[in-house]
């Protein structure tokens, strides 16, 4: 978005009142044109920020979650995003499949430091929008915001537009969630990219229709434990739940798995919770399969002879059904956005349920035609 007016940070030796003028432009106006260009402000609004109102289509966007990045890059907006949280927790592989999609991830300021998030990257980033949830920042107690920190930065820079949808497991979320495709609804709705948005989620909804019409029936489905494990010899595990409905669990939702740890009385990881479980109470649970996280830039190949194998020499994760039948694997990012989910739900479709899917299981071409046609 071209910025019609400076910063209120820009202007504060005016005076108050004359910096809250000039601002105004980007904060309340009039209608979209009815050609489909913004011949004036256009107003967009999602939870728990409400109503915020554009001046056009933003050009400069600070993004934490890569779940929404990956949505920009949807939309053909990946060259607007600024940032991201943590570089290495975007995962970008796939977009080596799609023929003119990309982002510069070298690009993108990393928010997040050894100390948490200085306030002042987003002054220094200077964006038209904060695609960021911004109860996300303050209830992080890691990053060191505070709400007069979120109204200093809406009231200097730009508005703040998002929701933490990857998980719903935050006691602190107590306003409403969004599915992945009305999140990036939403997020259509910024870049003005309806026309682009159904045209993906046409695409999407085909794919998946084709996807379980062949699948097993529900009761030959396995179950799943999901969770967090760094290193390849993996002691102790932080649990996600399957349940939660969050955007990340979306192709494990589409494929029929159920939650292993479902009636356990074990809870998922959270802000507020960051218990860990053991081989042992894995064993008590014993589910038909395992997915763990924090192994993406490892290729299937490399999982089975690290993190696998450490497992099938280990005393007690070896009587595990899911290690004895190799139903070990990655668990995928942590974020993920309309992009990573085709990819995701293909890859998990194949693994779960070889005998049914091989191959690509959709169009390469005429998904990278919707994003840059």
């Amino acid at each position: 978005m071209q910025r019609t007016t400076p910063t209120r940070r820009e202007v504060l030796g005016a005076g108050a009142a004359g910096a809250v003028g000039l601002f105004a432009g980007c904060v309340s106006g009039a209608t979209p044109g009815e050609d489909g260009e913004n011949s004036g402000s256009r107003t967009v609004s999602m939870e728990p920020v409400g109503e915020v109102t554009l001046d056009g289509v933003p050009e400069n966007v600070a993004n934490y979650f890569p779940g929404y990045a990956d949505m920009a890059v949807a939309l053909g907006h990946g060259d607007a995003i600024n940032s991201t949280g943590v570089i290495n927790r975007y995962h970008t592989d796939h977009y080596e499949e799609l023929d003119g999609v990309d982002i510069n991830k070298e690009s993108l300021t990393e928010l997040v430091t050894d100390s948490g998030i200085d306030k002042e990257v987003f002054y220094e980033l200077n964006s038209d929008l904060h695609l960021i949830d911004p109860k996300w920042l303050i209830n992080n107690g890691f990053f060191g915001f505070e709400e007069s920190d979120i109204e200093d930065l809406e009231n200097d820079v730009a508005p703040f537009f998002g929701n933490t949808v990857f998980r719903r497991t935050d006691a602190w979320h107590d306003y409403r969630y969004y599915t992945m495709y009305e999140t990036f609804e939403k997020v259509a709705a910024v870049f003005d990219e309806r026309d682009r948005y159904e045209a993906f989620a046409e695409f999407h909804d085909d794919f998946i229709a084709e996807i379980q019409a062949n699948l097993p029936p529900a009761d030959s489905r396995p179950n799943g434990l999901l969770c967090f494990a760094a290193g390849d010899e993996p002691e102790a595990f932080s649990p996600y739940r399957l349940t939660d409905k969050g955007t990340n669990k979306k192709q494990f939702r589409d494929l029929g798995i159920t939650d292993a740890l479902a009636g356990t009385g074990i809870e998922g990881l959270s802000t507020n919770d960051r218990g860990q479980i053991d081989y042992e109470t894995m064993l008590e649970v014993d589910p038909d399969s395992i997915l763990i996280r924090g192994h993406e830039t490892k290729t299937r190949e490399e999982f089975e002879e690290t993190v696998l194998a450490f497992m099938e020499d280990h005393d007690v994760a070896s009587d595990l059904t899911a290690v004895q039948e190799g139903q070990v694997f990655r668990g995928g990012p942590i974020y993920s956005g309309p992009v990573h989910h085709l990819f995701l739900t293909e890859r998990y479709a194949k693994l779960y349920f070889p005998e049914s899917y091989s191959g690509g299981l959709f169009h390469r071409e005429e998904l990278a035609g919707i994003i840059t046609e």
